[in-house]
This record gives C-alpha cells, sequence and structure tokens, in this order.
C-alpha cells in the first residue's frame, strides 16, 4: 500500500498554503486510477440502484476542478466549459479518454497552484452566475474537497459494480 499523498512532504514548486489541495488532487488521481482497473469498461456508465455511474463521477471530477478553478482565476465558464457540464454524465466517451481527461486536468490544476500567489488567497471570488462569495483559497479548496469526495462514491460504485 502506498503511503497517502500528504505524508510523502511537500509538492515541489506549491506554495505551502496550498499543499493540502495538491495532495488531495494527487491522492485522488491515484485512487481513481486503481479502482478503474477493476472495473470492466462495459460497466462504465451502469448505474446501480440509480446512483451515479463510474463514468458520471469521472466527468464530474474532472468538470469540478475545471470550473473551480477558473473560478478562482477570477474568470467566467467558457461556452465550452458550460456544454461539459450538462453533458456531465452522458456515456460521450471511453475509460481511456475519461482517464486521460482526468489526468490532463489535475496536471492543470497543479500548474496554476505553483503559480498561485499565496498574497491572494484571501481575495474575493465569485462564483458562478449569481457571483456567490468565496475566496482563491475557497475556490482551490472545495475543488480538493469535492474531488475527492467523489473519489470515495467512484470506489463505492465500482465495488458494487464489480
Amino acid at each position: 500500500m502506498a503511503i497517502e499523498y500528504w505524508m510523502n512532504g511537500p509538492v515541489e514548486n506549491i506554495p505551502a498554503l496550498l499543499q493540502p489541495v495538491a495532495h488531495a488532487l494527487l491522492q485522488a488521481s491515484r485512487e481513481v486510477h486503481a479502482v478503474m482497473q477493476q472495473l470492466p469498461e462495459e460497466k462504465l456508465w451502469e448505474s446501480p440502484t440509480g446512483i451515479a455511474s463510474p463514468g458520471f463521477h469521472l466527468q464530474h471530477m474532472r468538470g469540478v476542478i475545471d470550473r473551480l478553478f477558473t473560478y478562482a482565476r477570477a474568470e467566467f465558464l467558457s461556452p465550452e466549459q458550460l456544454l461539459q457540464l450538462t453533458e456531465e454524465g452522458k456515456p460521450v466517451a471511453d475509460l481511456n479518454t475519461l482517464l486521460f481527461q482526468f489526468d490532463e486536468q489535475v496536471k492543470k490544476a497543479l500548474l496554476q497552484l505553483s503559480q498561485t500567489d499565496p498574497n491572494t488567497l484571501t481575495a474575493f471570488r465569485g462564483v458562478g452566475r449569481k457571483q456567490l462569495p468565496s475566496t482563491v483559497i475557497g475556490c482551490l479548496f472545495h475543488a480538493a474537497e469535492h474531488t475527492m469526495r467523489h473519489t470515495g462514491q467512484l470506489l463505492v460504485t465500482v465495488n458494487v459494480l464489480k
């Protein structure tokens, strides 16, 4: 069993206050890959007892990271991001594509974390169309927390399906 990321020390080039975000995203990536090796491809879009399918969780985790990191940059969602949001849960990709997209999003997130000025962490950030109040660190932390929440749900769903 591998040691969890948070117990391996700091992630290179990530500011100290953002280490928990990096650790959570890296841990999620490791756990997602491990569990998805156990799932037959034909079960990717199955929803046992009406719960979300593994495919949905993979799409949603990628999307959450993308959207919340966009808000952390004080940007609005693009039309492409809004379209991707409406496609979450639709079987539009195979397992390898979904894992690749998730991995790429984690890489982008780590790059953004490495470029985030710690002095901006408490700066206001509006979330969504209503511009609900948050902060840079609020957006970044919630992306990591929400990703880990769905990682846990994915682990349970895959175990039910296999």
